[in-house]
């Protein structure tokens, strides 16, 4: 059973974005990632680096909001006793999110400085707190939109379901990254600023567990033991599976993840319990390149154009 907690990691390129990682933690639940309980493979000789590609200018500081012509609502005050939003299941009655399977990307992510309430609507009623950090790692959430001066954010935990967040102690972060994963033709597409930059062949869920329809988000990256991960690192993202029973037992309460496979022979396929799979070279750029908080779209059918239209428009100031 892979529960895991977060740990400081070496320096370098492919691991200095965020700061922390995952390492094993046997028999106390903290974090988990959902991944497969399959006996490791013969283990992989060393590998040369992932093929070079154009270096890309760092993430650039999101601008500020114009001002809004439409009159904040007010906030109610959160009672000191409501759930904080961790790994575990995210508390009910938060609304669903208005477009899941939407391909405009979310440019922007919401980075609380202090404990921050989440509501269920724009001057609504609070349902929890979302923390700075989750097991020790910072958490950034995508802004979906933004209404009378709240921001709606996709939800930790949850599955195609936002948390509105009213002005407060958080900052903005300009998200540059959208990964579209297409259960039907087994691809992952990496866009950045819209434009396509990589595809690659990607296993997913069975029928029985199949991966979640709809956005998400990288939430952080985790070290697993086996040599089934190609002795790579794992996203785990903010989604679970949509039936928790289905999964083995060992695996309930546990998150989504997106992970190097060792045997790029059973790619394209749907053959993990929900889990992303993809080849090593693969993964290892996408852990150089992609930062907390990056949205990825989990899609039947995909075209894959070159360049998407552009992020969505982020008409209301925040703060």
């Amino acid at each position: 059973m892979p529960f895991v907690r977060f740990n400081p990691i070496p320096s370098g390129r492919a691991l200095r974005r965020t700061g922390a990682a995952l390492a094993v933690l046997g028999g106390v639940f903290v974090l988990a990632v959902v991944v497969v309980n399959e006996a490791p493979g013969p283990r992989r000789t060393a590998e040369h680096p992932p093929a070079a590609v154009d270096r890309l200018p760092p993430t650039p500081a999101a601008p500020d909001a114009p001002p809004s012509a439409e009159p904040a609502l007010p906030a109610a005050p959160p009672p000191a006793n409501l759930p904080t939003i961790d790994y575990g299941p995210a508390p009910r009655g938060f609304p669903r999110d208005p477009a899941p399977m939407s391909t405009v990307r979310l440019g922007e992510g919401l980075r609380p400085i202090r404990r921050v309430a989440a509501y269920d609507a724009p001057g609504g009623r609070p349902r929890a707190f979302i923390a700075p950090t989750i097991s020790g790692v910072p958490v950034t959430v995508p802004i979906v939109t933004r209404r009378a001066g709240w921001a709606a954010v996709l939800l930790p935990s949850a599955n195609r379901t936002i948390a509105w967040v009213p002005p407060g102690p958080w900052s903005a972060t300009r998200l540059r990254d959208l990964v579209v994963v297409v259960r039907r033709t087994h691809r992952l597409h990496w866009y950045r600023d819209d434009r396509l930059v990589r595809s690659w062949p990607v296993s997913v869920g069975t029928s029985a567990t199949p991966t979640p329809l709809g956005r998400t988000f990288i939430l952080g990256r985790s070290t697993l033991p086996g040599r089934v991960y190609a002795d790579t690192a794992v996203f785990a993202l903010g989604a679970v599976p949509d039936e928790p029973n289905s999964v083995p037992s060992g695996l309930r309460g546990a998150h989504i993840g997106l992970h190097a496979w060792y045997d790029p022979g059973q790619l394209g396929r749907n053959n993990s319990n929900g889990c992303i799979r993809i080849a090593r070279t693969a993964q290892e750029l996408l852990l150089a390149e992609l930062s907390p908080g990056t949205e990825l779209l989990v899609l039947d059918r995909f075209s894959a154009p070159e360049r998407l239209s552009g992020a969505g428009p982020v008409p209301m100031a925040a703060r």
